[in-house]
């Protein structure tokens, strides 16, 4: 058994629908830590690097707009990083299957997702495949800062001037 991290992306369907207490009720029974959680604004770029691998497929756009809230007027995700031994096939199975109308109902997107007329899956939930799209994912979503455990390498590095928001 292998310690492994994934990404978990609450989706904006979820969000509009105010799935996230019942879907983290239900990521809670992997026994898995969460190592890393906020609420992004997902641009282009990142949906786009997020989905890079499905680039050439037709519903390609039909995934950015779903990913940065277009659909559903919440331009936004719960991202989240699990941890624990076996992380990815725990929250996997969980999560059931990409297709809401294949997954078994006791899943969140058996629960909870569905197809839309235009043919688009609102699955509520995004959960990484495999450790090398755990490790992309992760590293595209969250800085090593923002991870309590660091199971990939990371490096100090001094930065100078960084500009930052800070309260007025």
């Amino acid at each position: 058994m292998a310690i492994e991290q994934t990404l978990v992306l609450i989706k904006p369907d979820g969000l509009k629908k105010s799935l996230t207490g019942n879907i983290l009720s239900r990521l809670s029974e992997t026994r898995l830590e969460i190592a890393a959680a906020r609420i992004v604004s997902v641009t282009k770029e990142l949906a786009e690097a997020h989905y890079a691998a499905l680039k050439d497929q037709p519903f390609f756009q039909e995934l950015i707009d779903y990913i940065m809230g277009e659909l559903h007027e919440r331009r936004r995700v719960m991202a989240l990083v699990y941890h624990g031994e076996d992380a990815i096939s725990k929250v996997r199975e969980i999560c059931g299957a990409t297709n809401p109308e294949e997954a078994d109902p006791r899943t969140i997107r058996g629960a909870y997702g569905r197809i839309t007329t235009l043919g688009i899956y609102e699955n509520a939930i995004h959960a990484s495949a495999t450790p090398e799209e755990a490790e992309r994912e992760i590293k595209l979503w969250f800085g090593p800062d923002e991870v309590v455990y660091h199971i990939y390498p990371v490096q100090e590095t001094e930065v100078k001037n960084p500009k930052r928001l800070i309260w007025a």
